[in-house]
């Protein structure tokens, strides 16, 4: 492959996690998170994505660098440590509302609500950037 051909690959391996995400976390919105299958799902569904983007973050720097574009690789780069940093953060976060909804807390599932709001619009934008970025790419291809 030569090192376009890497660098429009590592651009699709970021994509389709994102756009899978974007895609199947509006569902959401229409369900109640009072309901504990419904906000499992949820957990598990941010949980997974985390952890795909992590990878695909990696993978995509990697396939950046032996391409020679360096500034992609980093910013690439960047977004897999926030995916990776940001996992942490943001699961410990769901399971406290989580708790605190088992615990009785009637206004979990609202502040569930709103770092489902908080994920949705995190991944549009870093979607969007992406997108973005894309003729950049093409033109220096």
């Amino acid at each position: 492959m030569t090192p376009d051909a890497i660098a429009i690959a590592a651009m699709i391996i970021l994509l389709f996690p994102m756009g899978y995400f974007t895609l199947a976390s509006p569902a959401f919105l229409l369900v109640k998170l009072d309901v504990r299958p419904v906000a499992l799902l949820l957990r598990g569904m941010f949980n997974a994505h985390f952890l795909v983007m992590g990878v695909a973050g990696i993978i995509g720097t990697a396939a950046f660098l032996l391409a020679g574009r360096l500034l992609f690789a980093a910013a690439v780069g960047l977004l897999a440590a926030v995916a990776i940093g940001g996992r942490r953060w943001f699961m410990e976060r769901m399971d406290e509302q989580l708790s605190a909804s088992d615990a009785g807390d009637t206004e979990a599932p609202r502040r569930l609500r709103r770092l489902h709001w908080s994920g949705m619009l995190c991944n549009a934008v870093l979607l969007g950037a992406l997108l973005a970025s894309i003729p950049y790419i093409a033109t220096t291809a």
